[in-house]
């Protein structure tokens, strides 16, 4: 089942979170803008084309590649949010359920990779079998997420400024543990929680930036605010891709800056 011995996911650097902050808030501005100016129908099957075209990038190449893994997680996040959207708004079952419902699956992909492979860490990430299991929980998580920042601005009435607020600490709390605490199992664990959390996150900011005032948003637009944080992305893969801070090097091997430094 192995292909190769490298990893093909990044190191996690504050980089990593700036990123996946960008690409989770991305997600839900570009899916909301696609859906309600073209077909959704049309919508959702562009993203589903645009996701599994990326992830089979994924999987061809055989290392870290900024650009192609980077895009991967935009992708998901457009697809991710589409699924969560259609889960409420088109089959109709309320945000309580689906959020419930996407956490049991992540549950279930997390017991099965466990189970199968002895490890969570995604510094083992270097056969087919464990990256299929990495992206899944990937997937899932954004589903999760996604439907758990709709759940408190619509369902609880928080609105998506106060969500923001509610996930950002949560977030926050959950990042400063996993930087505190010992123990391989527990850094693990509470990797994958600041992991959750980055999706509400970013969707809650994202739906407070673009959506009108009439339902408590900026009012900046979904399209405004996709391309912004499309640009934003751009520039940090660019950095990560000339850098290679945040992919995982053998001892002695430099950085792509330090090397054109000479």
């Amino acid at each position: 089942m192995a292909r190769n011995a490298q990893v093909k996911v990044p190191e996690i650097t504050i980089f990593f979170w700036i990123v996946k902050l960008l690409t989770t808030a991305m997600g839900e501005s570009t899916s909301d803008f696609l859906v309600y100016h073209i077909n959704p129908y049309v919508a959702v099957v562009a993203g589903s084309l645009g996701f599994g075209l990326s992830l089979a990038l994924q999987f061809f190449v055989n290392r870290y590649v900024p650009w192609i893994y980077w895009l991967v997680i935009v992708m998901i996040g457009i697809f991710g949010t589409m699924v969560a959207d259609v889960t409420h708004i088109v089959l109709g079952v309320p945000y309580f359920v689906s959020t419930t419902a996407f956490a049991v699956a992540l549950v279930a992909v997390f017991a099965i990779w466990a189970r199968s492979e002895g490890t969570l860490s995604i510094h083992s990430i270097y056969t087919t079998r464990r990256e299929i299991f990495y992206w899944a929980a990937i997937i899932a998580t954004f589903a999760l997420g996604t439907a758990a920042g709709d759940m408190t601005a619509t369902t609880l009435d928080l609105g998506y400024f106060d969500s923001t607020l509610l996930f950002g600490a949560l977030f926050a709390v959950a990042a400063l543990f996993c930087a505190l605490v010992r123990g391989d199992l527990n850094r693990i664990l509470l990797f994958w929680l600041v992991y959750v959390l980055t999706r509400p996150v970013g969707a809650s900011c994202a739906d407070w930036l673009g959506k009108s005032h009439q339902v408590g948003g900026m009012g900046y637009g979904d399209g405004t605010v996709s391309v912004a944080l499309g640009l934003l992305i751009v520039f940090f893969v660019g950095y990560l891709t000339v850098s290679g801070i945040d992919r995982r090097r053998e001892p002695g091997e430099l950085t792509g800056l330090e090397a054109a430094e000479g």
